[in-house]
Parts: structure tokens; C-alpha cells; sequence
């Protein structure tokens, strides 16, 4: 498995202790795992939660399986978290649902890839890239902004990425 995010690991703090966790499109549970090993309770939702079989019976682990795309309700709406979690994915309507779902003085950390990506691999599809200030441009105004990125990184391969933490005001 993929170690967490250094974004994530370096804004981890800021998510209230003990507080609910949304690991948005968790893919392998990466940082699901992280959060629960630091005693939060953790909602991890993801359309394919194979992959999070093994975290599904520790104490705190809420998994949860939904297709974010299709034109269902978003399955989480009135809910409200400490902190969310969203790396490696980017589906727009879903970004002005966010600040909503933070607690007051909850935390978000984003990362995922921009504009730019392309020369190094995927994705490649516009759909899938942030443009230049996306995120601050988001969250403006909804969220205090705590650190913001656009940046290429080498590891875990090459990429062109935007990332933002950022806590919802109280």
C-alpha cells in the first residue's frame, strides 16, 4: 500500500483530535488507515471499497460505498466532520459541497492533480485536472486557508499537482 500523503501528513494536526474523518474517494484507504491509527472515527467512501475490507470491523471505521458520479444524491449531506480528506480525485460538483460538511473548525486537505499533468502522465483529461488557482478559488471566502500549492513532485512519480489545507470558519 501507498504511504499517506506528505500534504496530508504535514496538515494531519490540524484536524480536531478524536474528531469524525471523511476520506473522500478513498481509494486503498491510505489515509483512513493513518486517521484511525490516531484515534479518530473515519468514514471512508469510495465506489470500489475492496480494497478496505481489512479496516472494516476496527473500532471507529465507517465504510461506505457510492458512486460520486452517477446522478444519486450525495449520500452524506447534513452529515458533518472534523476533517476531510481528499487526495488523487477531482470531480467539481462535489467542491461546493465541502465547507458544508465541516464541523466549526473543522479541516480540509485536498490534493490532486492540475493543469499541467499531462507532460508527466495521467491523468491527461481536462475533466480530471484542476486549473490554476481552483481550489483557493473554491474555498475563498468559506474557509480560512491555512497553506496552498501548486507545484510539481517527484515522488511518488513525477506530477503536477494543486493542494490546499484550509479550516472552515467558525
Amino acid at each position: 500500500m501507498t504511504a499517506p500523503s506528505p500534504w496530508v501528513l504535514r496538515f494531519a494536526s490540524h484536524i480536531p483530535e478524536g474528531s469524525n474523518v471523511l476520506d473522500l474517494a478513498s481509494g486503498s484507504g491510505r489515509h483512513a488507515r493513518l486517521f484511525l491509527m490516531t484515534g479518530h472515527y473515519v468514514t471512508a467512501l469510495d465506489k470500489n471499497t475492496e480494497n478496505l475490507a481489512d479496516i472494516e470491523d476496527l473500532p471507529g471505521a465507517e465504510i461506505l460505498t457510492a458512486d460520486l458520479e452517477d446522478s444519486t444524491p450525495f449520500p452524506l449531506t447534513g452529515q458533518k466532520f472534523g476533517g476531510i480528506i481528499v487526495t488523487n480525485y477531482l470531480y467539481r460538483p462535489l467542491l461546493p459541497l465541502l465547507p458544508d460538511l465541516l464541523s466549526p473548525g473543522g479541516t480540509l486537505i485536498y490534493e490532486t492533480f492540475m493543469d499541467g499533468n499531462e507532460r508527466f502522465g495521467r491523468p491527461r483529461n481536462p475533466d480530471f485536472l484542476l486549473r490554476p488557482q481552483e481550489l483557493l478559488n473554491s474555498f475563498h471566502g468559506k474557509l480560512d486557508i491555512i497553506a496552498y500549492e501548486e507545484t510539481i513532485i517527484t515522488e511518488p512519480k513525477p506530477a503536477v499537482i494543486q493542494r490546499i489545507c484550509a479550516t472552515r470558519i467558525k
